[in-house]
């Protein structure tokens, strides 16, 4: 059997069991079992319980339709505000989808940094490795078309910074009762927000952020959600 198709074996064994018995309740050795292979061979395609369980968060992410479409987008300033707008959207609904999945995944991501932080580690690398060339080079496409500011410092920063805006955004609206309810035009705010921070002019982040709402612009209405 090659590599490649023993690492999926192993992913899709190791789905079955996360999904039946969540992130704590999973055991490498109860993945190795279930992919019908020693627990040492599992740890030479996957050495942490924690870069198995990214590693099937990133095949996810990769397959799902949108973000697809928009990884494939050439880097320009519309990307970078679409590539802004998806990140808000994904965040202001993390807590309500029905089963609650994403919640819990964003649970485990918080709880990580107040433990080892080693899933967190993982995650972070994972995101990067995903989304960070695409807003890098957007990035550097906005400022050389003078639709943003020259920034200091590496620009996986600022996309940090953005992704962590949102992150503690989400979690107020972990809790049942949220611990803190922002206003109905939150979406638009976060977005003009983080486009401010990472550099974007008043006329670039107006022009793209309405765009959307403009007849015959070829790109879906984006609806805000409290």
């Amino acid at each position: 059997m090659t590599s490649d198709l023993r690492r999926q074996l192993i992913l899709s064994a190791a789905k079955r069991c996360f999904a039946r018995h969540g992130f704590a309740g999973t055991t490498t050795r109860s993945v190795a079992a279930a992919a019908s292979i020693s627990e040492g061979l599992l740890f030479k395609h996957f050495p942490t319980k924690s870069a198995l369980y990214a590693e099937i968060l990133t095949e996810e992410c990769q397959a799902d339709p949108e973000l697809h479409e928009l990884l494939d987008h050439s880097p320009s300033t519309e990307t970078l505000v679409e590539l802004v707008e998806s990140m808000v959207r994904n965040f202001l609904q993390v807590s309500d989808c029905p089963d609650q999945e994403d919640a819990q995944r964003l649970r485990l991501a918080i709880s990580s940094h107040l433990d080892d932080g080693e899933f967190a580690r993982v995650l972070y690398e994972k995101v990067a490795e995903l989304i960070g060339p695409l807003f890098t080079a957007s990035l550097q496409q906005a400022i050389e078309t003078g639709d943003a500011s020259t920034s200091r410092g590496n620009p996986m920063d600022l996309f940090w910074f953005a992704h962590h805006t949102l992150l503690t955004t989400a979690l107020t609206r972990l809790p049942s009762v949220p611990c803190l309810v922002y206003g109905e035009h939150i979406q638009r705010q976060l977005c003009e927000f983080i486009l401010r921070g990472i550099g974007l002019n008043e006329t670039a982040i107006a022009y793209h952020l309405d765009r959307a709402s403009r007849p015959n612009s070829g790109r879906p209405v984006v609806t805000e959600r409290a």
